[in-house]
C-alpha cells in the first residue's frame, strides 16, 4: 500500500503539501501566484530536500500565497509524517 503524507491547508496565506515516494524527484506547484513565485517555491523546496539529502519523492504544493517559512514548515511536517526525517 502506498503511503502518502499531507500537511497544511488550502486556506488563504497557507499551502498544502502532499508527498509520496517514487523513483526520481518531482515537484509540482499549483499556486494563485505561480506566474510570479512558482519557480521560487520550487527552488525553495529543492534546496531544502538537498540539505536533508532526500530524493525519490513526488511533492505537490497547492499554494494560496504562503510565506517561505510556512512552505518549509509544511514540507518538514509532511516529510516527518512520511518518516523521511
Amino acid at each position: 500500500m502506498e503511503k502518502i503524507s499531507v500537511a497544511g491547508t488550502t486556506d488563504s496565506n497557507d499551502c498544502q503539501i502532499t508527498i509520496r515516494r517514487q523513483e526520481g524527484t518531482t515537484i509540482e506547484v499549483e499556486s494563485i501566484v505561480k506566474e510570479f513565485f512558482g519557480d521560487h517555491i520550487e527552488k525553495l523546496i529543492e534546496k531544502k530536500l538537498k540539505e536533508l539529502k532526500i530524493a525519490n519523492v513526488k511533492i505537490k504544493v497547492i499554494d494560496k500565497g504562503a510565506y517561505d517559512f510556512t512552505i518549509i514548515s509544511r514540507l518538514m511536517t509532511a516529510l516527518k509524517r512520511l518518516e523521511l526525517i
